[in-house]
């Protein structure tokens, strides 16, 4: 499950010998890659091959899984034990952590009903403009001064995405309004999240995040299914899918929450955004060769444009500077570049 909030890392003491034993960040990067990508491409096969047209109750049995596995996790393991250094009270998770659950719960429940209308290929080129939302969320609540200079930056990734809506073939207005609403409640989720974190109380890795937001996003959800889904879904529908699939389905979607945990752990949230960027890529590439989803070349023209500006956007002309100089060392040889 970001400019986005940073997360903290994952402070972990290691020993010599166990630091040589560690497996390199790019096993990290690979898996979560797998993880993220695995969860778009099933929830897609779910809710569209497998005709299993319920997106609400998919998300809210999500949401319950994630529940369930949080509160074993925190009782058999060690992975959350950081929730005690959490000063969490019974008002202070009222005021902030049920609405940032309840604008999670909108962005789940309005990317999941994109899938039923809109290509993988194309929601992956509309989440481009995450960034961009983000950052505009950031001025509208005053976490942020408002910089214009930015704005010569974001858009390039505005144009980029116009440019590909332009050629998509399969275009649907009810899709894009439902990947657009996702994305701005996801982008008011995160700068919520980032002014909680802001005080040095409140140091949550993603999955004590995801301890404390899956029941109340689960509640949320399961009321909206029971008016909206209930009536008309029978068991039959599950038994049809299997309850197997809906297990496994659940499982990965969790898996890519621990991930995340790993992956800025033994990284940083820097490399995290730049695995998204390769994500998406393979993720479009995926999906023209799994679910046949054309794209065409404008639409390409459209994405690559987003892309650069979005790396241009994460990392700025110093960044980008930097990262060609590793690449060129990598590659041809000569001084190693500075860090």
């Amino acid at each position: 499950m970001a400019a986005k909030s940073q997360l903290p890392t994952v402070n972990t003491p290691v020993s010599a010998e166990s630091s040589k034993a560690a497996m390199h960040p790019a096993v990290y990067i690979a898996t979560w890659i797998a993880l993220s990508s695995g969860v778009i491409i099933f929830n897609k096969w779910i809710l569209h091959t497998a005709g299993f047209s319920f997106p609400l109750f998919l998300t809210t049995w999500h949401l319950v899984f994630a529940t369930i596995m949080t509160r074993l996790m925190a009782r058999f393991t060690t992975l959350l034990d950081s929730r005690h250094q959490v000063p969490m009270t019974s008002r202070v998770y009222m005021r902030a952590i049920v609405p940032i659950g309840a604008f999670f719960s909108l962005s789940l429940i309005c990317g999941n009903l994109a899938y039923l209308y809109l290509s993988v290929s194309f929601i992956q080129m509309l989440k481009a403009t995450n960034s961009v939302a983000t950052l505009l969320a950031t001025w509208a609540m005053g976490i942020a001064p408002v910089k214009l200079s930015l704005l010569g930056n974001v858009s390039f990734i505005v144009l980029g995405v116009i440019i590909a809506s332009i050629g998509e073939i399969k275009f649907t207005m009810i899709g894009f309004i439902c990947q657009f609403f996702a994305t701005i409640f996801e982008s008011v989720r995160l700068v919520m999240v980032q002014r909680l974190l802001s005080s040095a109380e409140f140091k949550m890795d993603p999955l004590v995040s995801l301890y404390y937001f899956a029941p109340a996003c689960a509640v949320m959800n399961a009321i909206i299914t029971a008016v909206v889904e209930l009536p008309t879904l029978h068991m039959s529908d599950i038994y049809q899918l299997g309850i197997g699939t809906l297990i496994l389905n659940a499982a990965v979607a969790f898996g890519l929450n621990v991930a995340v945990v790993f992956l800025i752990g033994k990284t940083s949230a820097l490399v995290l955004t730049l695995s998204g960027v390769l994500k998406d890529i393979l993720l479009v590439v995926a999906s023209m060769v799994i679910f046949r989803d054309p794209v065409t070349p404008l639409q390409g023209f459209g994405y690559a444009i987003a892309l650069g500006g979005l790396v241009y956007y994460k990392l700025g002309r110093d960044g980008v500077n930097n990262l060609l100089a590793q690449v060129r060392y990598h590659l041809c040889g000569g001084p190693r570049p500075e860090n």
